[in-house]
């Protein structure tokens, strides 16, 4: 039985713009708060600026998984002028040369691919790449773009999200604006 307060809206404030997320339970007793920036301009604009006043100098392009985090990746871009590649979820049937990475989503709990259209290595190759995300759960998402930048032959020099997940410390190398925390909920 989830308690009454893990039922209500998780209150954030990222950027200097507040939301109230709610609170989904996503497994038995496990329950987190859901972040979604689709459709919200005001909140993905303010991220996007603090995120990119927080790049490296040494960035040279951003790689984003699709799909909750491409209007993050893509605001990103125009504000940094950087280019970015999106890793897709799916080979399309105008991607060629296509490589992939498999991928288990905590979101989905199924494996996925991730697809980086062939005509796009040429945008990371040899260069300093960023990996661009909401949020960052349990790192797979984050590992399987790794994986598939390296084997595009980019130099994948960090990672940056809106909100990690979890233990902090787990996430003490990501570029964040903020923690979520995830309730255990016991059934006695």
């Amino acid at each position: 039985m989830i308690p009454p307060h893990l039922l209500t809206p998780y209150p954030v404030e990222l950027a200097g713009v507040r939301r109230q997320l709610p609170r989904v339970e996503i497994a038995p007793g496990v329950v987190i708060a859901i972040l979604n920036i689709l459709g919200d301009v005001e909140l993905t604009e303010a991220v996007a600026q603090a995120l990119v006043d927080r790049l490296p100098a040494e960035a040279e392009a951003l790689a984003v998984p699709e799909a909750k985090a491409l209007p993050l990746c893509y605001a990103m871009a125009v504000k940094s002028g950087l280019p970015y590649v999106v890793l897709r979820k799916a080979c399309k049937p105008y991607m060629t040369g296509a490589i992939s990475a498999e991928v288990v989503s905590i979101t989905t709990g199924q494996p996925q691919m991730l697809w980086l259209d062939g005509r796009d290595i040429a945008k990371v190759q040899g260069k300093q790449v960023l990996v661009v995300d909401d949020v960052i759960s349990t790192g797979s998402t984050l590992q399987g773009a790794r994986q598939l930048l390296h084997e595009a032959g980019a130099q994948v020099w960090g990672s940056a999200a809106i909100m990690t997940e979890g233990d902090p410390a787990a996430w003490a190398d990501v570029i964040a604006l903020g923690n979520l925390p995830v309730w255990i909920v016991s059934s006695q």
